[in-house]
């Protein structure tokens, strides 16, 4: 969904389409979390998820005393404590706190900065794209890729209620990360496109 709005606002859009999608997705929150009563009680635990520490803020308590457990530096690679069995999850959606464990503050910096700079870039390359095709395609994937990083590690750090999302190129799934590269290699061909397109003009020039 975040992909799509970013490809539309790149192409262009009605912002009349926005506001009215915008108000649907508020009274889709509102259904979510004041009718479906699974959804409120998520959104209660993650306010407090030391108040049922043993039962439903289980996962979110261990999780953040896996990443405070890690320090500054962190316990090393390969130690972690709390993926034996403490932190459900640990290989999958929650394997960052794991990051933040092993390597401590500034391991999980460091992992922060290399997103960073991945979704800084295929924005650099969307921009700068010869074509619309090129760039509602860098720009949709980026998206895609800079939402799903944010909405993880915003989970696991009890930013966000659990959604369920993935870290990108970390979390267990080989049908997953085959899909990332994928995506990565089809900004690496726009931005080729790019430079074949610069170097030609400099070359008439």
């Amino acid at each position: 969904l975040g992909a799509g709005a970013a490809m539309m606002l790149v192409g262009g859009i009605n912002w009349v389409w926005v506001g009215t999608a915008a108000g649907a997705a508020v009274g889709m929150v509102y259904v979510a979390l004041f009718v479906i009563g699974y959804n409120k009680s998520r959104v209660i635990y993650w306010l407090d998820p030391w108040a049922d520490a043993a039962d439903k803020g289980y996962q979110l308590s261990q999780s953040l005393i896996t990443i405070g457990s890690g320090g500054l530096w962190g316990l090393g690679l390969g130690k972690s404590r709390q993926k034996f069995l403490f932190l459900p999850e640990e290989h999958n959606d929650y394997i960052f706190p794991i990051v933040c464990e092993e390597l401590g503050y500034i391991g999980a910096m460091a992992v922060l900065i290399l997103f960073a700079m991945l979704i800084i870039r295929g924005y650099w390359i969307a921009m700068h794209a010869r074509d619309r095709f090129g760039a509602l395609l860098a720009a949709g994937i980026t998206t895609h890729l800079a939402l799903q990083t944010f909405l993880n590690i915003a989970v696991v750090t009890n930013f966000l209620p659990a959604t369920g999302i993935s870290l990108p190129f970390f979390s267990y799934g080989g049908t997953a990360l085959l899909m990332q590269l994928f995506e990565v290699g089809l900004i690496l061909s726009v931005s080729r496109q790019n430079d074949n397109n610069f170097l030609y003009q400099k070359s008439v020039s």
